[in-house]
């Protein structure tokens, strides 16, 4: 497997040939580091709006995006330039400091998340030893945003709508961060290169036996709620809020909201991968290493991208087949079903650790 640390190395050392104090250093990797994470960050957006089109089109029997580019391709740029040029209509009576901080909040928070996550051998911006931690709190800086976006917009529709996503993310994180925590109690460690590196024989979800598999499932719901996206997509239901919390945006503040819509899916699936999936572990199987030795020549990157948009896939798959549900329900189900099952495989997978019943 390729190690990106030797690319990383070759930029330091070349750097350092120039005889550039160590602090030029510093900042000019840190700038690289920055237009890479921006880079991806748009482009990944610009797939996966391409990707739910042709998904959706493909559950709804039609073709979806095709005239503009080879497949449709270029639809999503095309849109991306209508958005950008689109005129950003003032609002009478609204809280404008507020009303303009609150799309860069959602922005920086799906931002943070996205620098610290590894897609691939070497190939991560920052790794905290307390890495789990990290991504449950800056992930959860989002709803401060949405709920800004309601209160500043002077409107009970974008109100209403700020209020029920605030509810719903609270109810939904805590089941995130039980299934999360059920997977460090497993492997003993916060540090997601350390999580990764674990899981290099088996991955956790085949290693970790059924709290694992629960633990997994249950992300994957309370993940896709926290996204707000169908059926959980209560905060900006159409038919009822008119887009709830994000009415009176337009232009580009409403392309803030829609970028970190998708990139949120990116990274609830790729915490998925990381943790549960292996990350960007080749699928190992003990026993057979022939077959093991081919899987190591895919680049790792690769295995990464493929795992999270394999979550993805399944996070479209239940957005285009269940019919909204009404709050209660939604509330219902994080509070009464999904919570004391997160509690009892907690400490199901406690008693695994502790009798060493795992692989």
């Amino acid at each position: 497997m390729f190690d990106f640390k030797v690319l990383t190395q070759w930029i330091d050392q070349s750097l350092r040939a120039l005889n550039l104090p160590d602090f030029g250093v510093l900042v000019i990797e840190l700038v690289l580091v920055g237009i890479a994470l921006l880079a991806a960050y748009a482009i990944l957006a610009i797939i996966l709006i391409w990707f739910e089109r042709k998904i959706c089109a493909w559950f709804q029997c039609r073709l979806g995006p095709n005239r503009v580019g080879i497949f449709g391709l270029l639809q999503t740029f095309a849109d991306t330039i209508k958005i950008l040029l689109k005129e950003l209509i003032p609002i009478n009576n609204n809280d404008k400091i507020l009303f303009y901080l609150a799309p860069f909040i959602v922005i920086l928070s799906s931002m943070l998340s996205f620098g610290a996550l590894p897609f691939g051998k070497g190939l991560q911006a920052i790794d905290f030893n307390i890495g789990i931690f990290y991504m449950m709190a800056v992930s959860s800086l989002g709803v401060l945003g949405v709920l800004l976006a309601g209160w500043s917009s002077n409107n009970k529709f974008s109100m209403i709508g700020a209020m029920r996503s605030g509810a719903q993310m609270v109810s939904y994180e805590l089941s995130v961060g039980l299934s999360l925590l059920t997977m460090v109690i497993f492997a003993g460690s916060m540090q997601l290169s350390q999580i990764v590196n674990q899981q290099a024989d088996l991955w956790f979800i085949f290693k970790g036996h059924v709290p694992a598999l629960i633990a997994f499932l249950v992300y994957l719901i309370a993940g896709h709620a926290e996204t707000s996206r169908g059926p959980f997509d209560l905060p900006e239901a159409e038919s009822e809020l008119t887009a709830g919390y994000h009415t009176e945006y337009s232009g580009i503040q409403f392309g803030f909201y829609y970028l970190a819509e998708y990139l949120n899916m990116f990274i609830i699936a790729a915490i998925a991968t990381t943790v549960f999936l292996g990350g960007w572990q080749p699928l190992h199987i003990p026993g057979l290493d022939g077959f093991n030795h081919v899987m190591d020549y895919i680049p790792t990157p690769v295995w990464f991208l493929g795992k999270a948009f394999f979550c993805i896939f399944l996070s479209l798959w239940v957005r285009w087949t269940f019919p909204r549900l009404r709050i209660d329900q939604l509330l219902h189900l994080e509070w009464k079903y999904l919570l004391p099952l997160n509690l009892l495989n907690i400490l199901f997978m406690a008693l695994i650790v502790i009798f060493k019943w795992h692989f």
